[in-house]
């Protein structure tokens, strides 16, 4: 993520809950394997909330929502496929085409009815899913969607264009959510598969970050911490704290936008972290510690990352217009650069190695 209050946030929360984890013990931990392993293959939630909540009353009951991509057995995409949706009632019968990007969706459905999917596609068999339950407000995602060609059919030409992929894996990026709620869309776990963004999709992802309630709160709360702090140097009280608020918003609104979308767009670079998951831990954390310097291009290749640094550098020179005259001037505004580049340092090596295991979209993926 690029956010410089979610990185002090993210940061905050990850070493509270491997605080938390330290204290499970080892067998709790296999009990939660053994737990995950009888998760049936073709159908996996990508819950939101908690698996198992505590009982609810009628008053507190939340919609639910059900959303999956359809693709062949070779990943492709399949668009305009019809999804069926059917509960225990005709009421609870629906129909909708997936969208250019194969993906559909199923709002406001009943908690604790038992669903079924069903999927069909020129040219292809019917797919059928397990019978799928949702807990009050839950976020279901399923996957293991695979249409197989018909018998009697050899080939099956199905095309989605790049920037169609892209819109998608954006989609699926923006559901991922550190511990269900702290925004984590910066980030690629699927580093193989992933497409180029369009400069479209890269000003909606920063956009998306900056009027997040999260984020929101993460400026709130780092406000707080600096009016407890007395810096920036403005004054103290409620005027004070909502100066500093909006010092600090505006502070990650002007690097999201410089270093997530103007500058990449400008210099075709992808401003996000892509997970390498794989090798040594050395390689992995070199991996990690060189993405504020290295970036992959809109070409697929490596390049020195100066969409992040000169992203980082314009929000700390800006902030020169806004900040009290003691907190002014170059040396403050290369400061401000290097503490930056640290937290984005810091940020990215728990990426590597903590955050997917606290976001539950990702670890569908494993």
């Amino acid at each position: 993520m690029r956010h410089k209050y979610l990185h002090l946030v993210t940061i905050f929360y990850v070493v509270l809950c491997v605080a938390g984890r330290s204290q499970q013990s080892a067998s709790s931990s296999l009990m939660d394997g053994d737990a995950n392993a009888g998760i049936p293959a073709t159908v996996k939630a990508q819950a939101m909330l908690p698996s198992g909540p505590e009982p609810q009353s009628k008053d507190n009951i939340q919609p639910a929502e059900v959303n999956g991509t359809v693709t062949d057995f070779d990943g492709d995409l399949i668009p305009g496929a019809t999804v069926v949706l059917d509960g225990d009632g005709p009421t609870d019968h629906r129909t909708v085409a997936a969208n250019d990007s194969a993906f559909f969706q199923f709002e406001g459905l009943t908690p604790g009815v038992p669903y079924r999917l069903t999927i069909s596609a020129n040219g292809f068999e019917n797919w059928v899913s397990s019978p799928i339950t949702l807990t009050s407000g839950q976020f279901f995602g399923v996957t293991g969607i695979k249409l197989k060609l018909e018998g009697s059919v050899s080939s099956v030409t199905v095309t989605a264009s790049t920037e169609q992929i892209a819109a998608q894996q954006v989609r699926l990026a923006e559901q991922q959510r550190i511990l269900g709620f702290i925004p984590n869309f910066y980030v690629v776990y699927d580093s193989k598969n992933a497409v180029p963004l369009t400069t479209k999709l890269k000003f909606q992802m920063a956009y998306r970050v900056s009027i997040d309630p999260v984020s929101i709160i993460g400026a709130a709360t780092l406000a707080g911490v600096n009016q407890a702090g007395d810096t920036p140097d403005y004054q103290q009280g409620a005027l004070g704290y909502a100066q500093r608020f909006g010092a600090v918003y505006a502070d990650g609104l002007t690097d999201i936008m410089f270093g997530g979308a103007i500058l990449p767009s400008l210099l075709h670079q992808d401003p996000r972290y892509f997970y390498q998951g794989t090798g040594t831990v050395k390689s992995r954390m070199l991996h990690a510690m060189a993405s504020p310097f290295i970036c992959r291009g809109d070409n697929g290749k490596s390049q020195p990352n100066f969409s992040s640094i000169g992203g980082d550098l314009i929000s700390s020179a800006i902030s020169n217009a806004y900040y009290p005259q003691a907190n002014r001037g170059v040396s403050l505004t290369f400061e401000n650069l290097l503490l930056s580049t640290g937290e984005r340092t810091v940020s990215s090596v728990l990426q590597e190695f903590v955050i997917r295991k606290l976001t539950p979209s990702a670890k569908q993926g494993d």
